[in-house]
């Protein structure tokens, strides 16, 4: 794809041959496109501010298939309605399962389903799931993961 590769995180990962940078805001203004797989939590939370998404810039574009609490939301709204960043591809949002009507009729955003979740094995544990609930729910017990 000739991309030039950098990544950041809490410290350089021992044999990764791509470009570290210890600060995101410095990364985000040395790229075209920012790619988000990070768990989610305290730590993580809102890491892509206003600041770095500012600093991705009008060309940029953020990708985020890791978790809706990664970005400071309404200033990402913000800049993709005024030109300030330059375009999103998210399956994730700050409040799931909603999406947030103003990213709904933006040209420069792609939305999907979470996709996170589409492999073999959490697919398998997904439906052992519900097994175990309806085997649950017919032997009169409370269900592993009630949905209320």
């Amino acid at each position: 794809m000739k991309m030039r590769v950098v990544y950041h995180g809490r410290r350089p990962q021992p044999g990764v041959p791509y470009v570290y940078y210890d600060a995101l805001e410095a990364m985000a203004r040395d790229s075209d496109w920012l790619v988000l797989v990070a768990p989610g939590g305290k730590d993580t939370e809102r890491m892509v501010s206003r600041s770095v998404l500012e600093a991705l810039g009008p060309e940029g574009m953020l990708v985020n298939v890791a978790r809706g609490s990664l970005v400071d939301e309404p200033a990402m709204i913000e800049l993709l309605q005024s030109g300030g960043l330059g375009g999103a591809a998210l399956d994730v949002f700050e409040h799931e399962p909603q999406v947030p009507a103003a990213l709904l009729g933006l040209d420069n955003v792609v939305l999907s389903p979470h996709q996170g979740s589409a492999t073999r094995r959490t697919r398998d544990a997904m439906g052992a799931l519900l097994v175990a609930n309806l085997d649950r729910h017919f032997a009169g017990e409370p269900l592993l993961s009630a949905v209320t």
